[in-house]
């Protein structure tokens, strides 16, 4: 239906004031493109300007805002991007992202949250407020830091803008002037490195948009439990974390760590990223706060480890060096959830692998393959409608007894959807 039939049946239906309001808004039902100021201190890594996605409905106030995923940086080649686990986006954001078939939002099919009508998966957020938070800073949408690096090539050191919190802080403020005051309903959502940075940046939508209810999914984007003085055979994401605590910023007056901890002290130790995994439940206990997460992922898991453990990225043999990461993983995995067990409204849901994008990522594309059926779970959808309905008990939900799970897709199909995806 077009736009103008919509005002038109609106105008029969609901009467002549909605309809004005479809009118003045153009931006009705499509994307719409918003490039935050340079006074805003928004940037893309590459220090081009900062570009997110708004696509609106004048039917409702709820909102739903997905944080993009793709991989991360601290050095001078993978911020430069170009492979699975680097920075994506590192040339920035066009103004016509959300139409471009070669980029990661792919006409907003690359999660069913972000596409209104999609066609392999329904959820009820599709109708609702949309923002599609953009990921080019390659910090995890957490870093407030200007890094050069030049490991490479000294010759041409890179200077590079991990400003990902400023961005999203700043996308936070741009809704708050530019949408419906007070939304009913707020989800935070994002996958890989925008299931870190929903949960990192929870507070800060929290206290700017001022929503009547609010409600988290973080999908694969894991802060596991790891002290800052955990040894390597603690805690093996130790090594990681300490890397980016510096190089991106966390840490300083305007670091993330230390704006959450001073304004949030029940959030956690800032001495301990992953406490805020159960912070987010201390400091909102009137919201449903959700992880999701593979046991047998095999991207975030080399994210964690390939590049801090000599022996596993030594290793020529694929299906090996994926067994070595899982054992990693799954001893981070424990103490992740036993920390989420503490808190009453927190929940997640953790199956054991499906055969797509190595079982990294369980809201891409469809949530086909992602059921708990030793647990009578379908799909991670019932997850998420538990969170988003808040009746009963948050669902707390880790595959015993695992089933083999497949997605099929056409060609076509996984070429658009999933190209250069992770």
């Amino acid at each position: 239906m077009s736009l103008q039939s919509l005002i038109g049946r609106c105008t029969q239906i609901l009467g002549g004031s909605l309809a004005l309001s479809l009118a003045a808004h153009a931006g009705y039902f499509q994307w719409e493109t918003v490039e935050l100021p340079a006074s805003s201190g928004a940037s893309c890594g590459n220090g081009t300007p900062y570009r997110f996605f708004v696509n609106r409905t004048p039917f409702t106030s709820k909102t739903v805002v997905m944080f993009e995923g793709g991989g991360a940086c601290w050095d001078q080649a993978a911020c430069k991007g170009g492979s699975l686990l680097a920075a994506v986006n590192p040339d920035g954001v066009p103004a016509n992202y959300m139409s471009d078939i070669n980029r990661q939002a792919k006409l907003g099919l690359v999660t069913p949250f972000t596409a209104r009508l999609h066609p392999l998966q329904r959820v009820q957020t599709q109708d609702w407020n949309i923002v599609y938070l953009t990921y080019c800073s390659g910090d995890v949408h957490t870093g407030n830091k200007i890094s050069v690096y030049d490991n490479v090539d000294p010759t041409k050191p890179l200077t590079y803008y991990h400003r990902g919190a400023v961005n999203a802080q700043a996308v936070a403020k741009w809704m708050a002037s530019n949408l419906p005051k007070q939304p009913a309903h707020l989800l935070l959502t994002g996958f890989s490195a925008g299931g870190v940075g929903s949960a990192a940046l929870y507070a800060d939508f929290r206290e700017t948009l001022r929503p009547r209810k609010m409600a988290l999914l973080a999908d694969s984007g894991p802060l596991f439990d790891v002290p800052r003085n955990a040894t390597p055979e603690q805690a093996p994401s130790v090594l990681l974390h300490n890397k980016i605590r510096d190089v991106w910023g966390l840490d300083g007056p305007n670091g993330l760590v230390t704006q959450l901890i001073t304004k949030y002290p029940q959030a956690g130790s800032a001495d301990n990223l992953g406490s805020v995994t159960a912070g987010i439940g201390k400091m909102f206990p009137q919201d449903r706060i959700g992880y999701a997460v593979f046991q047998e992922d095999t991207n975030f898991s080399a994210f964690s480890y390939q590049k801090f453990y000599p022996e596993i990225a030594a290793e020529p043999d694929k299906t090996l060096r994926e067994r070595m990461l899982n054992v990693k993983w799954r001893q981070e995995l424990r103490p992740w959830i036993a920390q989420m067990n503490t808190q009453p409204n927190v929940g997640y849901y953790i199956p054991n692998k499906r055969e797509l994008n190595g079982s990294h990522c369980l809201t891409i594309v469809t949530f086909g393959g992602t059921s708990i059926l030793d647990k009578g779970l379908l799909s991670v959808g019932t997850f998420l409608d538990n969170l988003l309905d808040g009746k009963g008990t948050p669902i707390r939900a880790y595959e015993d007894k695992p089933t083999s799970q497949r997605v099929l897709l056409s060609d076509w199909f996984a070429d658009v959807v999933l190209g250069g995806l992770i």
